[in-house]
């Protein structure tokens, strides 16, 4: 499979589902699915991003999540339920009155739960869920257990389970004493990939490749880790020895302590790369290309010692490299994995990226400032094998990046600002005026095969629309489409780019390249 084949000419939109309008206080896998699905075949576009979209756990973020193979039950369409004759109308009506302009998760859990849990009481066991808990029984058991047991110690991190349970050393009795609990928890993933596979299909009926996000790391409180301590490197009471991130740079000086538990690369190698296969494999069942989540730490990645608060005092370890991949294609065969290869980018990154096809990223917000990078998101250097951006899930909305001012603990300058504005005023030739569109137009024209916009600079949004601004907890994930944000107007105009640029998927008369 070439990078061609895997990634042909196209755009499309980032959007995570929990973002999408509706009633019950989150997006979900209903019938607001199915409309941005319809939404983006009638404006031309072919591809939907989203997030991580495991069941979040510390800060809500998709990035730090109890299990590398399970779904988020939030995301499961309640009225999908109620059409089943699972849950009644008036059970759910409650749900309507919850925020409808952001997500309050704390909210969510506690409306959303207790209705998954009755919908499960009222479940009666068939053939097609028997098939679903037996073909996912090597991840499925340990997280319906974890899960339940977590539920059992008020939410506790799992070092802090009695010994029988944390070091899993007599999990029958505990399977025994919850095994109702962990019926539901296997509903509830047995819904969730229901409900996603119907929107997946859905989709793409319509033209429409959905693009997941795969994290390097998973969460230290998670079943992962609690069910594979002998993969992470951890202390015997289970907390781990040494944590991810990244060290200092340009944007912080102490760099980003992520707090994720580190591989014991040795172990996973000694097992053939096994669980990281596995990863892959069910990953891929899912969607049709998967953006990989830091890059860079397969080369080579910043560990830091635990008990530091920052990630000053780290060190760079070598990683798997080549390796990984090379296990990982012998058994799944070529992949369409997009490589996020942002930040401090050493050949040695590059090398294993081009080995394998996988396609960079560029970031057209970062092409006009000081980022080491800058030059590289340059439109004018962009090879076709590229996934260009105006920003993601990280950055400030376009309208936001614009509108931006120096202030307390900002990394740019008011002199770095106006040279900036300045600068990309010149190179876009234009007067400033509608910028989220004068950036996706740009994009739009360059050579790059795929070129991404959030939906926020699609809708003209301001800071107020961001999705997640690094290295801070509160008030991340949270945005939320209005219902009726997206009008005819938005899909014309994305159609008449997408066709002048020749990025439709189907073009009576294209050219072929």
């Amino acid at each position: 499979m070439t990078a061609q084949a895997a990634f042909p000419r196209a755009s499309g939109i980032l959007l995570h589902p929990t973002s999408l309008p509706g009633g019950h206080g989150i997006g979900d896998f209903g019938a607001e699915a199915r409309n941005f699905s319809d939404f983006l075949q009638s404006a031309g576009q072919s591809i939907w991003q989203m997030l991580p979209l495991g069941p979040t756990g510390y800060g809500d973020s998709p990035y730090q999540c109890f299990s590398a193979f399970a779904g988020n039950p939030l995301l499961i369409s309640l009225d999908e339920l109620v059409s089943e004759g699972l849950l009644q109308e008036d059970e759910v009506q409650q749900g309507r009155a919850l925020l409808a302009d952001h997500v309050d998760f704390a909210a969510v859990y506690a409306f959303k739960l207790p209705l998954l849990r009755k919908a499960a009481e009222r479940y009666s066991s068939s053939a097609e869920f028997e098939t679903f808990v037996q073909k996912h029984s090597e991840w499925l058991d340990d997280y319906a257990l974890f899960i339940s047991l977590k539920d059992f110690y008020g939410g506790a991190v799992w070092t802090k389970w009695d010994a029988s349970a944390r070091d899993r050393s007599g999990l029958d009795p505990w399977r025994e004493k919850l095994r109702q609990q962990i019926s539901a928890r296997k509903f509830e993933q047995f819904v969730f990939f229901q409900q996603f596979n119907a929107i997946k299909k859905y989709a793409n009926q319509r033209g429409i490749r959905l693009v997941g996000d795969l994290p390097i790391y998973v969460a230290h409180d998670s079943a992962d880790v609690w069910a594979n301590r002998e993969l992470f490197q951890l202390e015997a009471n289970g907390e781990p020895t040494a944590v991810s991130g990244v060290p200092p740079d340009y944007f912080s000086a102490t760099g980003q302590r992520w707090g994720n538990p580190i591989y014991r690369w040795d172990a996973m190698r000694a097992r053939g790369f096994a669980w990281w296969i596995e990863r892959f494999r069910a990953t891929f069942t899912m969607f049709d290309a998967v953006r990989l989540d830091h890059f860079r730490g397969f080369e080579a990645y910043w560990q830091s010692p635990a008990n530091e608060s920052t990630a000053a005092n780290g060190k760079w370890i070598e990683g798997p490299g080549a390796e990984l991949f090379s296990a990982v294609e012998a058994k799944l065969g070529r992949l369409p994995i997009v490589a996020e290869n942002l930040g401090v980018i050493t050949p040695g990154v590059e090398a294993i990226r081009e080995r394998f096809g996988f396609p960079g990223m560029s970031i057209l917000q970062f092409a006009f400032g000081n980022d080491p990078q800058a030059p590289d998101f340059m439109p004018h250097n962009y090879v076709r094998n590229r996934v260009a951006y105006t920003g993601t899930h990280d950055n400030d909305t376009v309208i936001g990046w614009w509108n931006s001012v120096a202030g307390a603990g900002s990394v740019r300058s008011v002199e770095d600002i106006r040279a900036e504005r300045a600068f990309a005023l010149e190179y876009l030739d234009t007067d400033g005026s509608e910028m989220n569109w004068t950036l996706i137009r740009t994009l739009m024209a360059s050579v790059a095969d795929t070129v991404i916009f959030p939906l926020q600079d699609v809708l003209g949004l301001g800071s107020e629309a961001r999705m997640n601004t690094p290295a801070t907890m509160g008030n991340n994930w949270l945005w939320r489409m209005k219902a009726g944000g997206l009008a005819p107007q938005h899909a014309a105009r994305l159609r008449e780019m997408a066709e002048v640029y020749e990025r439709l998927a189907v073009r009576e008369g294209a050219k072929a390249r």
